[in-house]
């Protein structure tokens, strides 16, 4: 399969990239911002299997031109994609009286509008039977028990939640499946940085299994849903 995955550098994206390249017939264009952690990526993808197909390209899906990675699709896909992940993200953790307005722009642009931009350039390489997965949060999925501080990226999140609603319908002529994963805690740099003194009871890498095998399979019995993915209840 033909897959490209953003926010590849750290995290999920990371342990998820790590699982797909353990299958030969598996494509991967692995993409973001840093540099050096996609070469770190790319040494232990090709640790764990040499023969595996992995192209990690530093890019930034908010404000990078996108006329270079359609090139790269063209040329190393054969202009057909079958899976795209849209991983990246960042967040702000901070109390709502102290959350300014760039702090929202900043969190729409990573955790929302990035994502539309990718999936409107590359739709065109999306044929019959592929997939798109959105990684969303617990914290954008209605009802659920919300955390103190992250009005912004919850709220960034449920925009890409009910952007995925839209788009099932939309591609359903198309055949062309959209889901999104809301994600509960992780134990990721990110929430370790924005929560120090919180610990996950899932590992990154479990995660990482779990989307992979979802954005590879998930796509034969679900379209258009929001899944919540945590071990807490609501």
């Amino acid at each position: 399969m033909n897959i490209i995955i953003t926010g590849a550098s750290s995290g999920v994206g990371f342990e998820s990239v790590l699982e797909l390249i353990l299958q030969n017939n598996n494509q991967v264009i692995a993409l973001a911002r840093s540099h050096d952690k996609l070469t770190r990526l790319l040494e232990i993808a090709k640790g764990l299997n040499p023969d595996c197909t992995l192209y990690p390209i530093a890019f930034d899906i908010v404000h990078d031109e996108y006329v270079g990675l359609k090139q790269f699709v063209e040329s190393r896909f054969e202009g057909k994609i079958d899976v795209l992940i849209n991983n990246a993200g960042a967040l702000v953790n901070k109390t709502f009286v102290n959350t300014d307005e760039t702090d929202f722009i900043e969190m729409l642009q990573s955790n929302f509008l990035g994502h539309t931009r990718m999936i409107q350039n590359l739709l065109p390489f999306m044929a019959q039977g592929s997939h798109i997965v959105n990684i969303g949060s617990m914290g954008g999925f209605q009802g659920s028990v919300k955390f103190a501080g992250l009005a912004a990226y919850s709220a960034s999140k449920a925009a890409l939640h009910t952007l995925t609603e839209c788009l099932a319908l939309e591609l359903k002529d198309q055949k062309i499946s959209v889901n999104c994963l809301a994600l509960g805690s992780a134990q990721t740099e990110m929430l370790e940085k924005a929560f120090p003194d919180y610990e996950s009871p899932v590992m990154a890498f479990e995660i990482g299994k779990y989307i992979a095998d979802f954005a590879t399979t998930g796509h034969r019995f679900f379209n258009g849903k929001i899944l919540p993915v945590a071990v807490t209840t609501p």
